[in-house]
This record gives C-alpha cells, structure tokens and sequence, in this order.
C-alpha cells in the first residue's frame, strides 16, 4: 500500500481526491491537512510514502513548504496546481526543488475522474522514485569545450524523452549543449498548461534556443522543440525539409504527448541521421520508440539506473535491446556531442 497525505487548504479538493483515490487498492488516504504546519505534524506521526501538495495556501506557500520539507525531511511529492500562467511557473519552479511530479487540479479544464487517473499514475511514480536534492551537484561538460567540437548538423536530430523527474533531467542536458547542435525535439509529459513556461523558462538558461513547438516548425541546429502539452508531435518532411507536425489523436501508453509517437517518427523520417535519448520516466512510453530508431541506424542512448528518479522508461528500451550506450545524467550531454562530431561512432549495419 502507498500511504498518502493530501495537503490543501480546499476542503472540496481534499473530498474530491479522497473519494477518487480511494477506488484504487494500493493507495491509502492516511491523512489530510489543511496547511503545511498541520502538514508537518502529521508527517512525521504519520510518516507518508507519498504527499500531494497544493501550492496556493494560508500561513505557509507551498513553494516554501517544499523547500523546508526537502531539506529537513525529504519525501516524494506531488504537486497539484490549477490552470493558470502563474501556478505553472510556480508548479516548475515546485519540480526544480525536488518535487516527483505536477498535475492539475480538478476543475483544471479536467474532470475528476481524469485527474484521478493522472494523479494515480504520478502517485505510484513517485511512490518508486528517489529524491535528488537540489544541492545534488551534477557535473557537465565545460561549455566552451564542447562549442571547440566541430559538430556535424547536416539533416541530423536529436530525439529526447521523459517523464517523471524529466523536467530537471532535460534541463541539465540542454544547458550543457552548445549553440551548433543538431536540431532537438524532446517530448515531457507535462500537462498543457506548464510546456510553454517550461520551454521559456528554459530559454533563459541555454545556449540553444528553446520553444514550444508549433505545427509546421523547421528542425533547424541551435534550437530545441518541446512537445506541447497533450498535443503528440512528430517528424515530418517538407519540401525536403524537416518539419514537425502537432496532433491531437489518441493517447499512446496512456500518454499524450508520447516518446513513442515521436520516437517512431524519427525513425522513419531521420534513421541513421537521428540520434536517441531516453531519460527518467516511470512506464514504457519510449522503449519500442527507441527500438525502432536503433533498427533504422540511429544513435540511441538511456540515462543509467543511479541517476534517474525513475529507471522505468530506460530499464524498458534496454531489456528490449535497443539502446546502444548507457550512461549517466552526468554523462549524457558529452555523450551526445561526441556521436554528434563522429559520423562513424555507430559502425554497424542497420537492421530494417
């Protein structure tokens, strides 16, 4: 059973997950808590695997909760923000401080039910998460070295995805990555709301230029296309160009945006000129994704065990054979440079 505490100030929030969490059997409510002052007594009484965290409440926000909680007493937290600008900004800024992951609440543009279903999914996650600190020092490439490497762009793509603990994982590989690399699509899950801040928030931090992507945008070097929420987005080709397309459709592996959707798509469109990054994420959206892009020629590599939050999405791609390096957090943007600048770095025939 994964032991949860619900905390917010919203006594019909607190019903409404109550009743929807409790449908599901490996989930028990142990508590819930109107600030983070009843929150923290009822924490270390109750010792909660688990705790859903409101941001906007009386006596203490709850961005300042979690930085206290995760110094003092760390333990896996999920967000939950409404649908606005500011609360995304505050959801991301929640996710750099070490929280697993950021839904929204109902009534969100969500119905209950669906927020149940979301909210369960990033329960469990965090539940099989570890807690990275934020004070956790993460050693990347110097980024003058890498802007001496005279990178080969021509057609080239660098496909990323992630999920849970994805927001800082990607974050800590594209502020490593110089301004010539490759074209780079990367799909988050993230609901709508949070993908434009995320990519702007981004923007500000890295060399490439980082935005979320619209239908029809040209895969060019030096820029970085984030998979809006809820949208799926795929690699097309106009005009001899490449192009990424934005659709609706059906969710795949539960998910919309997915790794898989794009993964497959790169593979089809790019195949030995694309490359292949799977980071943190709990589930398989990605793995037959990665597959196909290793049949095809491409480049692909998994973040290793000790450095995701969640080894779900890695552990998948590699038990299916599909990954052909696998390294650290650390690692993975020196690791990309370096297949980047060599041509010949996957000298095998390509399996169709």
């Amino acid at each position: 059973m994964i032991k949860v505490l619900i905390v917010d100030d919203s006594a019909v929030i607190r019903k409404i997950l109550t009743e929807e969490l409790f449908k599901y059997q490996d989930i028990d409510i142990i508590g819930t808590a109107v600030d983070p002052y009843i929150a923290r007594d009822k924490i270390v009484r109750l010792r909660p695997d688990v705790i859903t965290l409101d941001l906007e409440m009386p006596r203490m926000d709850g961005l300042s909760f979690l930085a206290k909680l995760m110094q003092y007493y760390p333990v896996p937290v999920v967000i939950l923000s409404s649908f606005t600008p500011e609360n995304s900004e505050n959801a991301l800024r929640a996710l750099e401080l070490g929280a697993v992951e950021a839904i929204c609440k109902p009534g969100s543009s969500y119905a209950a039910a669906d927020v149940s279903r979301r909210l369960v999914q990033a329960i469990r996650a965090a539940a099989s998460s570890r807690i990275v600190s934020l004070k956790q020092s993460v050693t990347t490439p110097a980024i003058g070295q890498l802007n001496n490497l005279h990178i080969q762009t021509a057609d080239k793509v660098i496909a990323i995805g992630a999920s849970t603990g994805g927001t800082r994982a990607i974050g800590i590989v594209l502020m490593s990555l110089p301004k010539n690399t490759p074209g780079v699509l990367i799909v988050q899950h993230m609901p709508e709301s949070f993908t434009h801040a995320y990519a702007e928030r981004l923007n500000k931090m890295c060399l490439l230029e980082v935005r979320e992507a619209k239908d029809n945008d040209h895969v060019k070097p030096g820029v970085a296309l984030i998979a809006p929420g809820d949208r799926h987005m795929i690699l097309s080709q106009s005009r001899g160009k490449n192009v990424v397309k934005i659709k609706e459709g059906p969710p795949v592996n539960y998910q919309r945006p997915s790794v898989d959707v794009l993964f497959q798509s790169v593979a089809r469109c790019a195949g030995e000129n694309a490359m292949g990054v799977l980071l943190t994420g709990m589930g398989a959206d990605g793995a037959k994704g990665m597959l196909a892009l290793y049949e095809r020629g491409a480049y692909t590599i998994a973040q290793d065990e000790e450095s995701c939050v969640v080894f779900g999405m890695p552990r998948e791609a590699i038990k299916l054979g599909a990954v052909d390096k696998v390294v650290s957090l650390q690692e993975i943007p020196r690791t990309i440079i370096k297949a980047s600048d060599n041509p010949l770095i996957k000298p095998r025939v390509k399996r169709l």
